[in-house]
């Protein structure tokens, strides 16, 4: 992981397309700025790992599903 230090109203560029800036620093809270292409999904954290739990329950019963059908055929 690589750590920097930033104050308000600095940036740090990831690759050409990605820039994230500091916008408000308020006790131990921070306000990002993100922009980004379209093409490039930005989540919290915590929302992406809802996501990816969600996409592999789908992928489980799914699989469920195909071991039913081939039960009843």
């Amino acid at each position: 992981m690589l750590a920097l230090t930033r104050k308000l109203n600095e940036s740090i560029m990831i690759g050409n397309d990605v820039e994230i800036s500091i916008l408000e620093i308020k006790g131990d809270q921070v306000k990002l700025g993100i922009s980004a292409p379209k093409s490039v999904p930005i989540y919290r954290k915590e929302i992406y790992i809802q996501i990816q739990e969600a996409n592999k329950e789908a992928i489980d019963s799914s699989a469920s599903m195909d071991v039913m059908k081939k039960l009843f055929h």
